[in-house]
């Protein structure tokens, strides 16, 4: 068998263990939260009774997950660097602040509407990741100490322009604040109609599914011909596994982290857009917090891999949508955060498990193709 397939099906094998092993692990943690496994289980797949209901609970899912894959493709490409861009909550805030008050200044068509406010969000998130990158290559400041200490000051800032210079007009009484309102024409058309192709009810609540599904998929492909097929991505993993002998070979890693972190600064500053330009029309203090954390985990779950990631982003949001189920069924949603934890730790475990077995695998082949040399000779 190919040493390709070998290690493919170890990885499949190695996430399919951790899986059922973490459903064990929460089966303990439910049954000491006095509910019942079975209840909570099923609650995952309960989408509604009505077929409006249903249909609701199918877009909630898909456009929880379009965030939480841009996140976890931001993520990736640092990682590719052995670069981690803890960064990305605070550069898609910023970027989503920006984008959304920018957008609510002028009306123009409306492809030309969207693309400006999307390369705003991909402009500021860049130029705020290239901050930590400039003081890497500079000073020898740790990115991971430097992007944690950014986000602060993204959050804070983002806090005060939404109550200040960037605040619309609040009726009395609300206690939200939100910037302008944005144009018809910066609204991202909905997918619904998919729902026909099914015989289904669309959608009512939360825009429907997202257009920007479409936005999130081209970027993906994008991301991984970038890196998968480009000498771009090959002299980023080059640099990030040996800075000296890829500047020996006429890479420059000090550029190369340099252009990696504005990079996944510019695919962060697009974590917000599917909620600003499919629901919500503008930039709110109650806006989705917490993505670019859960992208570390997404990333980490997909192992850096386009497809890998969509897979671990639908996962997550499948088990964040099952919330109110769980509520209605008296277990605590809090279950659900515990599967997540234990999912992620479960199955980078199981990938360090599998990569040393497929490794070992390859030792053995390579020890009878030289003539049945011992996997211990080989590795000496």
């Amino acid at each position: 068998m190919p040493a390709g397939l070998n290690r493919a099906l170890f990885t499949v094998a190695g996430a399919v263990i951790a899986i059922i092993l973490a459903i064990a692990i929460c089966s303990v943690a439910i049954v000491a939260a006095g509910a019942d496994p079975l209840t909570a289980f099923a609650a995952f797949f309960d989408f509604g009774a009505s077929a409006r209901s249903q249909s609701n609970g199918i877009a909630a899912f898909l456009n929880r997950a379009v965030p939480l894959f841009i996140a976890g493709l931001a993520v990736a490409v640092g990682f590719r660097m052995n670069l981690f861009n803890i960064g990305v909550e605070g550069q898609y805030r910023l970027a989503a602040i920006c984008a959304a008050y920018v957008g609510s200044t002028f009306t123009a068509p409306k492809p030309i509407q969207i693309a400006v406010i999307i390369l705003v969000a991909a402009a500021v998130g860049g130029l705020y990741a290239l901050i930590p990158a400039v003081m890497k290559v500079t000073r020898g400041v740790n990115e991971v100490i430097a992007t944690i200490m950014l986000n602060y000051i993204a959050i804070s800032l983002t806090s005060y322009l939404v109550r200040g210079p960037f605040a619309g007009q609040r009726a009395a009484g609300e206690l939200t604040t939100t910037t302008p309102d944005l144009p018809e024409s910066a609204m991202f058309p909905d997918l619904n109609f998919v729902f026909d192709w099914f015989g289904m009810l669309a959608p009512t609540r939360g825009g429907g599914v997202w257009g920007f599904l479409l936005v999130a998929v081209v970027l993906g492909l994008v991301v991984w011909v970038v890196l998968e097929r480009t000498r771009f991505g090959f002299e980023v993993k080059a640099s990030g596994l040996n800075g000296p002998a890829a500047l020996a070979s006429g890479v420059n890693p000090k550029t190369m982290v340099i252009a990696t972190m504005v990079m996944s600064g510019a695919i962060a500053g697009l974590i917000g857009l599917p909620e600003i330009l499919g629901d919500r029309g503008a930039f709110n203090s109650n806006f989705t917090a917490g993505l670019g954390f859960l992208g570390i985990a997404v990333a980490l779950l997909g192992r850096n891999k386009p497809l890998g990631i969509a897979i671990a982003a639908l996962l997550f949001a499948f088990l964040d949508r099952a919330q109110g189920a769980l509520q209605i069924a008296d277990v605590p949603p809090s279950v659900i955060t515990i599967m997540q934890g234990v999912i992620v730790l479960l199955v980078v475990v199981a990938n360090e498990v599998t990569n040393r077995l497929a490794l070992r695998l390859e030792e053995r082949r390579a020890a009878r193709q030289l003539g049945g040399n011992s996997p211990v000779e080989v590795g000496a």
